[in-house]
């Protein structure tokens, strides 16, 4: 039987109905997107990594007039982007597996990456700066300490990985990212670590 980490992508695709009703679309997380996409001119491209079903944060990128290129492990999440938002790019695929071959303006992982295990994390900061043009910002979510942590979902163990900031801060630094905000507890989005980040523009 696949432990907890293994499982995640067959739970949120066999689940993938659940969490479309029960996705809170209020976008309480409005502060933090507005960082990300201060600095973007209109039309930009923004890669999504754990974009679900779209709702809300890729449906208000859209809103915003920019161009989103969205990844999710779960392909019915992605039937349900590609039905509501057909003008964009959406791809059924693993964040570990990214390779697409071109630049973003904006990148964002939001409750996403923490799904995976740290080894995994680690590895996927040089595909994030692959991905990242020069002067890209980056935001994602993480725990506040390394290891791991499960809760529940639909009746079944759901998985949380993290790294340590001290660590997530060299990952960042060796990819070219400046940390321009990191809180580790924000009371405004649940509790969430929250991280802000520039690619370097040289």
């Amino acid at each position: 039987m696949a432990g907890p980490s293994e499982r995640i992508i067959g739970l949120y695709e066999d689940n993938a109905a659940a969490f479309d009703q029960q996705r809170a679309r209020g976008l309480f997380e409005r502060a933090w997107i507005d960082l990300l996409t201060a600095d973007l001119s209109p039309g930009a491209a923004i890669l999504d990594l754990g974009c679900g079903m779209g709702e809300p944060i890729a449906q208000h990128f859209i809103g915003q007039g920019f161009r989103v290129t969205g990844i999710d492990s779960a392909p019915a999440l992605i039937a349900l982007c590609r039905e509501r938002f057909p003008d964009q790019a959406w791809i059924a695929g693993d964040m570990r597996d990214l390779a697409l071959g071109r630049r973003f303006d904006g990148l964002i992982a939001w409750h996403s990456m923490f799904h995976l295990p740290p080894e995994d994390q680690r590895a996927m900061f040089p595909r994030l700066g692959a991905h990242a043009a020069p002067g890209a910002a980056l935001m994602f979510t993480s725990g506040s300490s390394e290891g791991d942590a499960i809760s529940a979902w639909q009746g079944e163990p759901l998985y949380h990985g993290s790294l340590s900031p001290p660590e997530y801060r060299a990952l960042l630094a060796a990819e070219g990212f400046e940390v321009l905000r990191h809180v580790e507890c924000d009371p405004d989005c649940g509790g969430a670590a929250v991280w802000l980040a520039r690619k370097a523009t040289d």
